[in-house]
Formats: structure tokens, sequence, C-alpha cells
């Protein structure tokens, strides 16, 4: 069976590879729109941080035999306490400053990260191999599915969903959007505002971790891995609305599977297509899809 003269297990292919892509963009891109929406602050190591999480899943394997489950909760634990460190330490004095002040510390911090492992391990990628409850495929009659790629569009779909109804229809949720807008009233209820805004930070750059430890079985861990990904996933972010939780969600997702149809009918065209998509949605809609309009 063919569709516009592509066969159907080719559509159905891409189809797959774009929703992995578009996994990895949402999670990204959601943990970007938590720090920027609620801190106000554009994090440029994020790439950084989602290699770092990656090559943490690779060293506990290597070094320590510490297996891909245990890895998947450890190694977004550790970033996280990165995460919490660097904003207590640094990021916490730029809020009231402007926004490049942050953008220039974290770009700063993503060329150091990105230097130590490559200094350290090269720029060659270190082979990470799926889990086994997860290897092999299944055979769904009009394609074959690999099930850790169906692992990863599971988890990153359940983390993304679950993130978004906490931020967006629970206390602590609202918690946090108010302690944004108006840290003093918040306060005056007896939240502890600072220490929730890194607490915020640390679990934006925990999911960035998470991304990498799901990344890693199906791409070379590389130090460079991150810095090739997070330009498309500011794009996306840019599109689906600056600080926009389910715009981010949504547009990292369907960003994904438009660049994997691109791959079938116009392949020259699937490494700019997020780009073009992004100059037409700023010139109708500057807010994003889904951002508010001031």
């Amino acid at each position: 069976m063919e569709i516009f003269g592509v066969p159907l297990q080719a559509m159905m292919s891409q189809l797959l590879l774009g929703l992995v892509n578009g996994s990895f963009y949402a999670m990204l891109s959601l943990g970007l729109a938590v720090i920027f929406g609620l801190l106000n602050v554009i994090n440029f190591s994020h790439g950084a941080l989602y290699m770092m999480g990656a090559f943490l899943a690779w060293m506990g394997l290597t070094y320590f035999n510490i297996n891909y489950w245990v890895m998947l909760i450890l190694a977004p634990l550790v970033v996280g306490l990165f995460g919490i460190i660097v904003e207590r330490t640094m990021l916490r004095w730029l809020y009231k400053l402007d926004h490049l002040y942050g953008l220039l510390l974290t770009f700063g911090i993503t060329l150091l990260l990105e230097g130590v492992f490559r200094s350290v391990y090269g720029v060659s990628g270190q082979p990470y191999s799926v889990p086994e409850q997860l290897a092999g495929a299944t055979n769904l009659g009009f394609m074959i599915l690999p099930n850790y790629r169906a692992w990863i569009v599971f988890a990153s779909i359940a983390v993304c969903l679950a993130t978004w109804f906490v931020i967006e229809k629970t206390k602590l949720g609202a918690y946090l959007r108010a302690g944004t807008e108006n840290p003093k009233l918040v306060e005056a209820f007896g939240i502890n505002v600072p220490l929730m805004v890194t607490l915020t930070y640390g679990f934006g750059v925990a999911l960035a971790a998470f991304a990498g430890v799901l990344a890693a079985p199906v791409i070379q861990v590389s130090p460079l891995m991150g810095s090739n990904l997070i330009i498309t996933v500011f794009a996306v972010v840019v599109i689906g609305g600056m600080g926009s939780i389910m715009g981010s969600i949504v547009t990292g997702l369907m960003l994904g599977i438009v660049e994997g149809f691109t791959r079938v009918f116009y392949p020259e065209l699937s490494a700019t297509v997020v780009f073009i998509i992004m100059a037409i949605v700023l010139l109708v809609r500057p807010a994003g899809l889904f951002g508010k309009e001031k």
C-alpha cells in the first residue's frame, strides 16, 4: 500500500522517528519553558545538561555497572543538584537584571561543561546499549515497532503531562506562578519563595537530564549531542510561546512529526523546516501559538 507514492511502512517509520524526535523536543522545551516561565531566565545551558545526563548514564554503566533504570532516576537527581548549586551561587544574582546576563552566564556554563567532557572523552561518541527489557521490536503488521523507541514516546509524554498537571492544576503550581509575579505576597503566607525558585530550576534541568538518559541508547553519547539539538529546541519554545507549558509539549511533538514527514517528501528541507515554521509564526503571531499577547 502506498500514500502519495510512498510505501505505508516507510511512512509509518518516519512518523515514529518524528514522534521520537518530537518527544525529545517536547521534554527539552518543557524544561526551558518551566525555567523561563517561572524564573524568567533563558537557560542556554539546557543542551549541555541534556548531554550531562546522557554521560552520567554511560558512566554509571561503564564504571559502576549501574543499570539503565537506576540511572534514569539517579542522573536527573545529580544534574538537578548541580542546577541547584548553579542557581544558588550564580543565577540568583541575575534575576532583576536584563535577560542577556542570564543568557551569557548559562552560555558560559555550556562552554565549560562541553569543554570538560570533550577534554576527557574526545568528540567521538560512546555507545550505550538498550536495556534488555526493551530490546527487540514488535510487528504491528503495517510496520516493525522498535520497543525502545515506543518507550521513549510513552515516557516523554507521561512526564510532560505530569509536569503540566502539577504546574497548571495543583496548589503547588499556583504557588509557583504566584511566587514569580508577587513574591512578597506569597512569602506573607509563610512560603519560602527563594527555596521554591531554586527547586524549580533544579527540576527544569533535571528534565533535560532525563531526556539525555532516554536518548543515550539511540544516539552516540557525545559532548556535542546537546549543542546539535538546543537551537532546534529554542525554535520549538519560540513557536509554542515563551513560558507556555502546554505550548512546549504540543509544539515539540507536532514539529517532530512535521520534520519526520518532510524527510519523506522533501528531504532537503528537513533540517530547516522548523526554522521556516518559526519565521512564519513570528510574523503572524509574535507571542507564539500558545503564548499570551501583551
